[in-house]
């Protein structure tokens, strides 16, 4: 049975309404230091009143001003060594003094201490951010600098634009590290706030509601891809969410949660998953040198990137024949109907309401001209179409993007091809899946380190047509690209033993390493995160853009190829891109570029990689040199 509890007492129930009191915060105590400081002055002068013990120059002073002469002695401990009178009123006087060193002292300690809890408080960005038209970053990881840089670049043309990032970090520590690593903000502004991505308080704060476009960035601890389904949920969910549909591009990490992210996103958020597309990239690009400085060049704001251009004054034309007709823009298919085809059949007719998808300098440069560009007809080259061979492709290193890249291989190499993979762990389980669901390739996976010289002398590496070098992802990126840099400088010394120039791609997380690697000699610089971040950054400008790029990223669909140069026009003879351009098109494809291997290690030249090129530029193209085409295969 339950005892009854005693009466409080007089005391309990004190502490108890004194814990109450102090559990309202600073404004609180700060109140009751007040008033102790008040209770003091007001005991001093009924004192003094009631004992008479103010000296005669005094005695006429009224209660106000009686209160006052205490306050002043409260509030002034030296001005008591300058006091004259009886040792009563002396005394009376040392009294409020030490009262006034005990409480006011007190007070003022306690406005001081709230002062800078709220200065803190504003440091930490908690404030409302009232903007419209905004770009919003939630998130934060590695890839947020490209992210900005890239937004920054994009806003160019805007007088005032802003962009607000919101992250469980630091407010100050975000704006340090910003300011650290881009120097140049241009016309952007950017705001930080502290705070959780899935409370509707905090995506409140930011102003979400009257956003032009939302970046979701993968968080890179925990489970990420929950995170990000979490935030999507809190925006799009949201009570007091807004009527208009959201612009929102996200970041996903794993294949198998893509179908929820789409489901809770729907029309308003494009979701693309990081690792199934530097997958696609990587088995791409190693194959085709320079291919990663082509996607980048594409994907990136600095250069010219892909619009979309009216197509009315065209209606009746067939694609083929108006390819040469923009001379300053580089066709690559059309959107019908709200769809779009990349690389469309050349005969096509276009029709009314159908639009052009284009690599330009601006979506105001896709302009046709009144004819087409001439050509040179003696010299394009019609050379007999290679037939496929076997090929070998050694991949040292493994994490989460093995097995896509793999059988991302098998969807290109002709029958009787080979794969081998060496990486320190194995996974019983992924190798006997690849095996069993490999058509074209025979896998072979060894166990091993892959910065160990001698490991790598043992794979004779001489005999493989491609190299693949993996970052390791369950370290951090520096240690990361530290030992992808390692295994680099073998390789290079081993081709150099053997005078065979080695075909490797190698996968980078920090962009910053990939200058420090470029002293290995390797092809190309996959930078995981950086072209993460373009595509991000590219389809928050143009939604649009998502199914164009996804399109062109697909093995099943048109892709973007270097084939050589010898293949669409005569070695070592001055032609017109335009004369690039028919050559290609009677092949079938469609030409945007050209790449000059003699600048294939100019960093400064874009490593040779120059994309559309106006149609009346003329160049030389030699027997290493390739023509960037979009083709079917």
């Amino acid at each position: 049975m339950t005892q009854p509890l005693h009466a409080p007492t007089v005391r309990e129930r004190l502490r108890y309404a004194f814990d109450n009191l102090m559990a309202r915060g600073t404004p609180a105590l700060i109140g009751l230091l007040a008033l102790g400081t008040l209770v003091f002055i007001v005991a001093w002068a009924l004192l003094v009143s009631a004992f008479a013990l103010l000296p005669g120059e005094l005695s006429d002073l009224g209660p106000a001003e009686r209160v006052w002469y205490g306050l002043m002695r409260t509030m002034d401990a030296g001005a008591i060594g300058g006091d004259a009178g009886s040792w009563p009123f002396l005394l009376a006087n040392l009294g409020i003094t030490l009262g006034g060193i005990f409480v006011f002292s007190a007070l003022v300690g306690v406005l001081n201490s709230g002062l800078e809890s709220k200065l803190d408080g504003l440091r930490k960005g908690r404030s409302r951010v009232i903007e419209q038209g905004h770009a919003v970053v939630l998130g934060w990881n590695a890839s947020i600098f490209t992210v900005l840089e890239e937004l920054i670049t994009a806003n160019e043309n805007q007088r005032d634009a802003c962009i607000v990032v919101l992250s469980p970090m630091d407010k100050v520590e975000m704006e340090d590290a910003i300011r650290e690593r881009i120097e140049d903000l241009k016309s952007t502004r950017i705001v930080c706030r502290s705070g959780s991505t899935t409370e509707l308080g905090d995506l409140t704060m930011v102003a979400v509601q009257t956003s032009r476009t939302i970046l979701v960035l993968s968080p890179e601890d925990g489970d990420p891809d929950v995170h990000v389904i979490k935030t999507l949920l809190a925006v799009l969910h949201a009570p007091d969410r807004r009527k208009a549909p959201y612009h929102i591009v996200a970041e996903l990490k794993h294949a198998r949660n893509h179908g929820i992210a789409k489901m809770v996103g729907k029309d308003e958020a494009e979701v693309i998953l990081a690792s199934d597309l530097i997958s696609r990239i990587t088995v791409q690009t190693c194959r085709q040198s320079g291919l990663s400085v082509v996607h980048t060049e594409l994907l990136d704001f600095g250069g010219d990137e892909i619009y979309f251009g009216d197509a009315d004054k065209l209606v009746g034309r067939t694609f083929g024949e108006v390819l040469n007709l923009y001379p300053t823009s580089s066709l690559m298919g059309l959107v019908h109907e709200g769809m779009p085809m990349v690389l469309p059949d050349l005969g096509r007719r276009i029709e009314a309401g159908d639009r052009l998808i284009a690599v330009s300098a601006d979506d105001d440069t896709v302009v046709s001209a009144a004819e087409p560009e001439p050509f040179d007809e003696g010299a394009i080259a019609c050379p007999e179409r290679a037939r496929p061979v076997p090929e070998r492709t050694l991949i040292l290193g493994a994490n989460e993007r093995l097995a896509a890249i793999v059988t991302g291989l098998d969807a290109y190499v002709a029958p009787g091809s080979e794969v081998v993979v060496v990486a320190e762990s194995e996974d019983e389980a992924m190798v006997l899946g690849l095996v069993d669901a490999l058509k074209q390739q025979k896998l072979t996976y060894r166990t091993a380190d892959t910065t160990d010289r001698a490991v790598l002398d043992s794979l004779d590496v001489g005999r493989f047509d491609h190299l693949i070098v993996l970052s390791d992802n369950g370290l951090d990126p520096e240690r990361s690209d530290a030992r992808v840099l390692v295994t680099l400088l073998h390789l290079r010394e081993m081709g150099e033993k053997i005078g065979k120039d080695l075909a490797i791609v190698s996968e980078m997380r920090d962009v910053r390493n990939r200058r420090l690697a470029e002293v290995t000699d390797a092809d190309d610089f996959i930078v995981s995160d950086k072209l993460v971040s373009l595509m991000m950054c590219q389809v928050a400008e143009n939604k649009a853009l998502f199914a164009v790029l996804s399109d062109l990223f697909d093995p099943e669909g048109a892709e973007i190829y270097l084939k050589p140069a010898t293949d669409y026009v005569r070695p070592d003879v001055e032609v017109s891109f335009a004369t690039v351009v028919e050559s290609a098109r009677r092949r079938g494809e469609i030409a945007i570029g050209y790449r000059v291997h003699a600048l294939a290690r100019d960093a400064d030249k874009a490593y040779g990689v120059r994309t559309n090129p106006p149609k009346r530029e003329r160049a030389t193209l030699g027997r290493d040199d390739k023509v960037i085409v979009v083709a079917s295969s």
